[in-house]
C-alpha cells in the first residue's frame, strides 16, 4: 500500500469513528429550561423557590433567576461555574457573553437568564452570600 493510501485510509477510519459525535449537532441551540429560581420568596425575604437542580454533563441548559427585591442578594456558585461552558447571560435588554461567572448581584427586583453546558459531574453548592445561615443555599447535581 502506498503512503498516500495509508494516510487516506487512516483519515477515513477517524472520520467514521467521529461521526456519531459530530451528528449530535450544536449543543446550545435548544437548551433545556430549568425551573425558575426565585430569590426572596417568603415575607421575610429569605426563601428560595428551588434548592436542588439535577443536570447531565454535555447537555445545554438555561436557568432564569429572579429576585423579589425584598433584600439585596448576591447569588454565588463559584465551583459550579468553574465547570460549565457559559454561553451567555441575558439581563434586561442585553446579552452578556463572558467566559466565566462568579456572582450575580441583585440590588432590587430584577431577573436574568443564564445559558450554559455543564462539563464535569459533581455536586456543587449555590448560595446567597451572607445569608447562608438563613437557609439561602442549594445545590446543582451534575451527572
Amino acid at each position: 500500500m502506498r503512503p498516500f493510501s495509508r494516510v487516506l485510509l487512516a483519515f477515513a477510519v477517524v472520520m467514521v469513528a467521529a461521526a456519531p459525535a459530530l451528528s449530535a449537532g450544536y449543543l446550545a441551540t435548544k437548551p433545556t429550561k430549568l425551573e425558575k429560581l426565585v430569590i426572596g420568596t417568603d415575607e421575610s425575604g429569605y426563601g428560595l423557590s428551588v434548592t436542588e437542580y439535577q443536570m447531565e454533563t454535555g447537555k445545554a441548559y438555561s436557568l432564569e433567576i429572579e429576585s423579589t427585591g425584598r433584600k439585596e442578594y448576591a447569588f454565588e456558585a463559584p465551583k459550579f461555574f468553574n465547570f460549565v461552558w457559559l454561553r451567555k447571560i441575558e439581563a434586561g435588554d442585553m446579552e452578556i457573553k463572558a467566559s466565566n461567572l462568579y456572582e450575580l448581584e441583585f440590588e432590587e427586583e430584577a431577573e436574568c437568564e443564564i445559558f450554559f453546558v455543564p462539563i464535569k459531574p459533581g455536586t456543587y453548592e449555590f448560595r446567597i452570600r451572607g445569608l447562608e445561615e438563613k437557609g439561602m443555599v442549594g445545590k446543582f447535581v451534575v451527572k
